[in-house]
C-alpha cells in the first residue's frame, strides 16, 4: 500500500504539491514539456527533408526548370538564361520596363539544394545498413557526388581563350566576358610591371591606390558594354575624355550581350591623379588596339583595357593550323592545330597536336580545339580550368555499380531461395 501512495503523490499535478518539492517537480515538468516539444519539431523537421514526396517535388521541378530555361534561351541567350535559371537560388520576374522584380520561381540552386539535402537526410534515416541495401547505398552515394560535383563545377570552374596566329607565341588566356585595366611599366627597357585592375573594380567607379604606383586611378565612367564613334568637330556631343584618343570620340553605353555569339565591348574613363594634381582623363576600352602611353614624373606608364588575362608556366607556340573540309563542300572535316609546348623553368619542350576530340591536358586544365581564323591562320584553344572534372565519371560508375550490385543481390537471393525449396 505504501507503494502505491509513493506512485499517486507523483502522478499528482504539481500545482497540488507544496513546499520546496512541489517547486522542484514543477520546473522539471517544464522542461521534459519543452524537450518534448524540441524533440517534435526536430523530427518532424527531419520527417519533411526525408520523404519521398520532397524527393518527387525536387524532380517535378527540375523538370519544369530544365524545360523552362531551355526555351528562355531563345529570347536570353544561352548565358544570361543559364545565370538567372541554373545558377540561381530564385527566379525573378518584373514588368517590362519596370525597375523591380518578384521571385516566381525556385532555380536551380534551390532545387538541387534541396533535392541533396533530401537524399542525405533519407540516406541516413530510412535505409539501415544491411547486406542487401548494399546496392541501394552505392547508387545513392553516386547521386550525391552528381549533384556536388556540378556545383563545384559552377563555382570552381573557369573558360578561357588561347587565341593564336601561325608563329605567335603566348603563356596567357583571355577571359572572353571580363576585362581588366592594365596599367604597365614600361620605364625599364629590360622588363615591364603590369598592375590589373579588374573589372569589378572598375565597375565601382572610385578611387583605385596600389603601392607598386606613383598615382591614383580615379574611375569615373565604366560601361560594360558600349560603342566608341568618332566626334566630328562640329559636334554638340562632348568628348569622352581630355586627353589622347577619349578627345577625339565619344563612347555610349549599350545593353549588355547575353548570347554566346557575340562579347562585351567594355569601355571607362579614367582619371590620373598624382600627389601635385590631376593630370587629364583617359579613355580607356577594347576598340583601342594600342596602349596609351602617360608619363608621371620620370617614369613613363601605359593604360590599355584589355580582356583579364590567366598565365601559364608554359610558352604556347602555333606551329600549323589544318582545316580540312569534304571534297565539293564547305562543311568541316578536321581542324587541328599543332602547337609547341616550351617550359624554361623545367626544360620541358615537346609539340602537341590539339584537334576535335582529342584534347590537350596540362597542369590540371584542358585545352579543346575551339574556333579558328577565317584566313585558316589562326587558332581559338578554348581553355577549361575544372578542378571537379572528374566528378560526373565517378558519379556513373557508382550508380551502374550500385544498380548492378542491387540486381545481383535479389537475383542471387532468389536463385538460392529456388535451390533450397
Amino acid at each position: 500500500m505504501s507503494n502505491n501512495r509513493t506512485t499517486t503523490v507523483l502522478e499528482s499535478p504539481p500545482e497540488r504539491v507544496k513546499g520546496p518539492k512541489g517547486k522542484a517537480h514543477s520546473s522539471a515538468g517544464a522542461k521534459e514539456q519543452k524537450l518534448s516539444r524540441a524533440d517534435g519539431f526536430f523530427t518532424g523537421l527531419i520527417d519533411f527533408f526525408s520523404s519521398l514526396r520532397l524527393t518527387v517535388a525536387c524532380l517535378f521541378l527540375g523538370l519544369i526548370l530544365i524545360f523552362w530555361g531551355t526555351l528562355a534561351q531563345v529570347d536570353l541567350g544561352l548565358l544570361k538564361a543559364q545565370n538567372e535559371f541554373f545558377r540561381s537560388f530564385l527566379i525573378y520576374w518584373g514588368p517590362k520596363g519596370a525597375t523591380w522584380k518578384t521571385p516566381i520561381f525556385p532555380g536551380g540552386y534551390f532545387v538541387g539544394g534541396l533535392l541533396l539535402i533530401n537524399l542525405v537526410t533519407a540516406h541516413f534515416t530510412r535505409f539501415k545498413w544491411t547486406r542487401r541495401k548494399i546496392g541501394i547505398w552505392i547508387t545513392h552515394i553516386g547521386i550525391i557526388t552528381l549533384l556536388l560535383g556540378q556545383l563545384l563545377t559552377d563555382l570552381l570552374s573557369k573558360e578561357t581563350v588561347l587565341h593564336l596566329r601561325e608563329g605567335d607565341t603566348k603563356n596567357y588566356s583571355e577571359a572572353e566576358r571580363k576585362a581588366e585595366l592594365a596599367v604597365i611599366d614600361v620605364t625599364d627597357p629590360n622588363f615591364d610591371t603590369v598592375v590589373a585592375i579588374p573589372q569589378n573594380l572598375l565597375a565601382l567607379r572610385g578611387d583605385i591606390r596600389r603601392p607598386e604606383l606613383p598615382f591614383t586611378v580615379r574611375v569615373k565612367e565604366f560601361y560594360a558594354n558600349s560603342q566608341a564613334t568618332e566626334r566630328q568637330p562640329d559636334s554638340q556631343e562632348p568628348p569622352a575624355a581630355s586627353r589622347d584618343i577619349g578627345a577625339r570620340v565619344a563612347i555610349r553605353e549599350f545593353p549588355r550581350v547575353t548570347d554566346m555569339d557575340h562579347r562585351d565591348m567594355p569601355s571607362g574613363v579614367v582619371e590620373i591623379i598624382t600627389p601635385e594634381g590631376s593630370i587629364g582623363t583617359w579613355l580607356v576600352s577594347e576598340f583601342i588596339e594600342k596602349a596609351q602611353s602617360i608619363t608621371v614624373g620620370n617614369r613613363t606608364f601605359e593604360l590599355a583595357l584589355r580582356p583579364a588575362r590567366h598565365y601559364k608556366t608554359a610558352n604556347f607556340t602555333l606551329l600549323k593550323f589544318s582545316h580540312d573540309v569534304y571534297r565539293g563542300t564547305d562543311i568541316p572535316k578536321n581542324f587541328s592545330s599543332r602547337v609547341l609546348l616550351n617550359r624554361p623553368d623545367t626544360g620541358e619542350k615537346r609539340e602537341v597536336l590539339i584537334y576535335m576530340n582529342n584534347p590537350l591536358r596540362y597542369q590540371g586544365e584542358t585545352y579543346y580545339q575551339a574556333s579558328l581564323d577565317p584566313d585558316d591562320h589562326g587558332t581559338v584553344l578554348q581553355v577549361v580550368h575544372n578542378p571537379s572534372w572528374l566528378t560526373p565519371y565517378l558519379s556513373c560508375i557508382l550508380v551502374a555499380a550500385g544498380l548492378l550490385v542491387q540486381f545481383l543481390t535479389h537475383l542471387f537471393g532468389f536463385i538460392t531461395k529456388r535451390i533450397t525449396t
